[in-house]
């Protein structure tokens, strides 16, 4: 197998650098008419005839030989043995991640709040887990356990009472890994379907697959068009793009480390991004020729070659600071700040889904088990997005409390507004609580 890069080299003093760089990091991730459409039959098919559709198109589309829902259903003793099938080293591994997924998580957690003002009145805020959720894992020779954790954990921390979790299994193919991960983060229902399928019947329901409130989870683009049709009738937590690195470096850290920081988004698909940026153009050189020479060396090579020759760049800035205006600039999902101090620079960054401090704190770490999310908003929505977490199965009610004094005081200024805005009977509501001279 012969492979070989020619990774766009850019230079932000270049004119036309603002031009090139949104070139570079334009996606869209727009379904086609003729996926949309059969999406579209999909998920009506599943909300008319809900468990016999699922049965036939898992069938049909992963050619699993079912004969009923009930051979779609995993119960809680399958993920228990499934732990008894991986092998100790792995165990081991999940547990410690999962671990370390749940101690961070914990610390989002908020509470219910409230506070009385001076006339008895009372305000607040009442914070509620969602009832259930509903979590979407890709199956077959793709292995996410790691998915897994960072879904389900969360939606448990929170408090929510069921977490469902969907996995296709082309030609029953079961992944004991993904299953021994959904024992560990407490996963209480397990359906072997996926697809479409299994976000329409996650979104309304069927005979069997309860209805849940929010889903999460990655997957392809028929999920993400699923996804996309059924937001409205439930939460979801994105439409995620392409993975992305951002590497911001000095041009101290060892150039094959940086190279192989590169590849492990790369290697995820064709269409992930990986960029360097860096003040010292010979480090960029010094990159290049260790992404040549790593290159063959690597499993998913081709894949590699393609995302690095496709979307991946070497950016030149004039200094650090000039480096850190590129990355707010490109908003990325994993921001690795390989610099000597990388604290002095943190308090600039502005838009990262995730940062990654100094030289030996890879990416790869925060994909499995540092603690903090790998669910991150790509594709620039870092500018007003944030990492899954325990907040995004949670809900907040406002409280209000009115004293008989404090319904008098804020029902003149209501009274004032609602007259403003012609709506007379909210006026009306609000001044029947206004107390006279006489107190009534």
């Amino acid at each position: 197998m012969t492979v070989s890069t020619a990774i766009a080299r850019l230079n932000a003093a270049d004119q036309d650098f603002a031009r090139h760089l949104d070139h570079l990091l334009s996606w869209e991730s727009v379904s086609d008419d003729a996926v949309n459409q059969r999406v579209l039959d999909i998920i009506k098919a599943v909300r008319e005839r809900g468990d016999a559709a699922l049965v036939e198109f898992t069938q049909r589309f992963d050619g699993v030989d079912a004969k009923s829902i009930d051979d779609l259903i995993l119960g809680r003793e399958r993920l228990e043995l499934a732990l008894t099938r991986i092998t100790a080293p792995q165990r081991e591994a999940l547990e410690k991640a999962a671990n370390r997924v749940r101690v961070y998580h914990e610390r989002q957690k908020q509470d219910s709040w409230q506070y009385t003002e001076a006339d008895g009145t009372v305000l607040g805020q009442k914070v509620t887990p969602l009832d259930r959720a509903g979590l979407y894992v890709p199956g077959g020779k793709a292995s996410y356990p790691s998915s897994v954790l960072m879904n389900a954990i969360p939606a448990k921390v929170a408090g929510v009472t069921e977490v469902v979790m969907v996995v296709p299994t082309p030609r029953g193919e079961l992944n004991e890994l993904v299953l021994a991960a959904a024992c560990i983060a407490g996963v209480d229902r397990v359906f072997t379907v996926g697809g479409a399928q299994a976000v329409a019947a996650l979104a309304y329901g069927t005979e069997s697959v309860p209805k849940v409130d929010k889903i999460v989870g990655p997957g392809n683009i028929y999920v993400a068009t699923a996804k996309r049709h059924v937001f409205g009738q439930v939460g979801i937590d994105m439409i995620a793009g392409p993975s992305e690195i951002l590497v911001v470096c000095d041009g101290q850290t060892d150039p094959d480390w940086i190279a192989m920081d590169l590849f492990s988004q790369a290697e995820h698909d064709e269409d992930a991004q990986a960029i360097l940026v860096s003040p010292d153009a010979e480090f960029l050189d010094r990159v290049a020729a260790s992404i040549d020479k790593l290159l063959p060396t690597m499993e998913r090579a081709e894949i590699i070659e393609k995302s690095i020759n496709g979307r991946g760049a070497l950016i030149q800035v004039r200094d650090m600071q000039q480096a850190i205006e590129v990355a707010n600039r490109i908003a990325p999902e994993h921001l690795e700040l390989s610099v000597a101090d990388p604290q002095a620079w943190l308090g600039q960054i502005r838009h990262a889904g995730a940062i990654f401090m100094g030289r030996h704190t890879s990416e790869a770490l925060g994909d499995y088990c540092a603690g903090p999310n790998h669910v991150l908003p790509t594709s620039g929505t870092a500018r007003y997005s944030s990492p899954l977490g325990v907040y995004d199965f949670q809900k907040r009610s406002s409280i209000i409390f009115c004293s008989e004094q404090g319904a008098s005081d804020l029902g003149q200024t209501a009274s004032v507004l609602a007259r403003g805005e012609s709506l007379t009977a909210h006026a009306r509501s609000a001044e029947y609580r206004i107390l006279t001279e006489k107190g009534n």
